[in-house]
């Protein structure tokens, strides 16, 4: 049997990161999450270092998912364009 787990937002994504994108983007993001992030986020996601330690990372196209994983919670922080997720991520932890 699979463990699933339950995803849950940082309050900034429904406004700040996902209106932007197009509905192509917009559908990836959203099938990686479902079929990654939910069945086995700590295979699919590379471990961060140095100030942000402790979270991962989702490589979906030119996009990042950063994440954590909380017992059978995982925590998205960021979705953003791999240019600026990392100099932005810091200003929500």
């Amino acid at each position: 049997m699979e463990i699933r787990f339950h995803i849950e937002y940082h309050h900034l994504i429904t406004k700040e990161d996902i209106p932007p994108l197009s509905a192509s983007w917009q559908n990836e993001i959203r099938v990686a999450i479902e079929t990654k992030l939910t069945t086995h986020p700590d295979l699919y996601g590379k471990p961060l270092r140095r100030s942000i330690a402790g979270y991962r990372k989702l490589r979906v196209g030119d996009y990042r998912i950063i994440f954590r994983i909380e017992g059978r919670i995982v925590k998205i922080l960021i979705i953003r364009h791999r240019s600026v997720v990392y100099k932005m991520v810091k200003k929500r932890i």
